[in-house]
C-alpha cells in the first residue's frame, strides 16, 4: 500500500482525517462526515507496509511493544500529520490527520478577538477545553503564532506530539516533544520553570502533578496556555479542584481564583451549507464576580456570570449558538444537538 497516495486522495478531497483498518474499507472524515473511499478492505500485510514508510526503527519497536504509538510526521510534499497506529481485533489500524504548515489565523478560524486579548496577557492560566477533535490544537496554535507576531518574548511548549511547528519570529520558540525531548509534562514543566519563559504551552493537563506545576507557573508570573477535556468552563473548573485531595482543595480553589484567566470551551459544528465547519465557543472569563465564586466553592453560579458578561466578552454556548442560527450559518438541529438547553433551538423558536 503507498501510504502517500491514500494522502494525496484525502488532501485533495478536504478530508482532516484517513482512517485505516484490516479488513476495513478505508475512510476519510470531510467536515466531521466519515465517509468510505471506493476500494477494497484493507489486509492486514498492506497494513503492516504502512509502518516503515511513516516510523523509523525505533517507533517501529516502541509500537509493537505498546501496541499503539501517537506521534507526528512530515511526509514529503504532503505536509505534516498526526499519526496514531493501534492494534484492533482484527490486526492493525491507523489514522492520520492533516496538520497545516502555517497555522490558520484567529479571522480565518472564526474566533473572536477576546482570543488576540488573552493571547497578549502577561501572565494566568488560559485553557482551552472540549472534546476530541474540537480545534483545541488549532486554536492554542493560533494563539503561539499570534504572540510569536506581536511580542517580543521567550516561549516554550511542551506537547503530545508537537503538532503545528512555530518558526521563530518576534519571539525565541523551543518546542518540546513527549517521548522524543522529555520524558513527562512534568519533567518538563519544571525544567521550563528553571528556561526563564514568558509563555509556556502544556499539551493537556492530564494528572495532579502537571495540573500542580502549571497553576505553580500561572501563579509565578508566566502566561500558561493549556488543554482539558471536558465540555464546558464550569466543568473545567470542577475538574482541576476536583482531582486535588480534599485537604488541598481550599488551597487549589485560592490559587485558581487567582491565576485562572479564562476557559474556552470550544465544539466544532458543521455550516449549512455542509463545506466546513465552525466553532461554537462558551467563554467564561476570570473576572471579580467569577474570581470570588471559585474562591468561595459557588462554581455552579458561573453560567448565570458567564450569560450576563457580554461586556467583558463572556458568553454560554447557548448564546454562540443562537448568534450562529440567527445568522444563517448554522442549522437549528445541529446546534440543539449540542446546546445545554435543546429546547431554545425548537422551529417555534427565533
Amino acid at each position: 500500500m503507498d501510504i502517500n497516495k491514500l494522502l494525496s486522495y484525502a488532501l485533495e478531497s478536504g478530508a482532516s482525517d484517513l482512517h485505516l483498518s484490516s479488513g476495513s474499507i478505508p475512510m476519510v472524515r470531510i467536515n466531521g462526515i466519515m465517509k468510505p473511499l471506493n476500494m477494497s478492505s484493507t489486509s492486514e500485510e498492506e497494513m503492516k507496509s504502512v509502518l516503515p514508510q511513516v516510523m523509523n526503527e525505533d517507533q517501529i519497536e516502541s509500537f509493537h511493544d505498546n501496541k499503539e504509538i501517537d506521534f507526528s510526521s512530515r511526509l514529503e510534499g504532503k505536509g505534516r500529520f498526526r499519526v496514531n497506529f493501534f492494534q484492533q481485533i482484527r490486526g492493525l489500524a491507523a489514522v492520520f490527520r492533516a496538520i497545516p504548515e502555517i497555522p490558520k489565523g484567529f479571522e480565518e478560524l472564526a474566533l473572536p478577538p477576546v482570543l488576540e486579548n488573552l493571547s497578549m496577557l502577561d501572565r494566568g492560566l488560559v485553557l482551552l477545553t472540549g472534546p476530541t477533535g474540537s480545534g483545541k490544537s488549532t486554536t492554542l496554535a493560533a494563539m503561539v503564532d499570534h504572540i510569536n507576531q506581536n511580542r517580543e518574548c521567550h516561549i516554550i511548549t511542551v506537547e503530545d506530539p508537537v503538532e503545528y511547528f512555530h518558526s521563530s519570529n518576534q519571539c525565541m520558540i523551543n518546542q518540546r516533544e513527549l517521548g522524543a525531548s522529555t520524558h513527562s509534562f512534568a519533567n518538563a514543566l519544571r525544567s521550563a520553570l528553571r528556561e526563564d519563559p514568558d509563555v509556556i504551552l502544556v499539551g493537556e493537563m492530564r494528572d495532579l502533578e502537571t495540573i500542580s506545576l502549571v497553576l505553580t507557573a500561572a501563579e509565578t508570573g508566566h502566561l500558561v496556555l493549556s488543554t482539558l477535556h471536558t465540555s464546558s468552563a464550569v466543568k473545567a473548573v470542577d475538574r482541576i479542584i476536583d482531582i486535588f485531595p480534599s485537604s488541598q482543595k481550599g488551597q487549589i480553589r485560592s490559587m485558581m481564583s487567582e491565576s485562572l484567566e479564562a476557559v474556552i470551551a470550544q465544539k466544532l459544528l458543521q455550516t449549512k451549507d455542509k463545506k466546513t465547519r465552525l466553532p461554537a465557543l462558551e467563554i467564561m472569563i476570570a473576572t471579580t464576580a467569577i474570581r470570588n465564586l471559585i474562591r468561595e466553592d459557588r462554581i455552579y453560579q458561573i453560567p448565570s456570570v458567564m450569560q450576563a458578561g457580554g461586556v467583558e466578552g463572556m458568553q454560554t454556548l447557548d448564546q454562540d449558538l443562537q448568534r450562529l442560527v440567527s445568522q444563517g450559518k448554522i442549522q437549528r438541529s445541529a446546534a440543539a444537538q449540542i446546546a445545554e438547553n435543546p429546547k431554545l433551538f425548537g422551529s417555534n423558536v427565533l
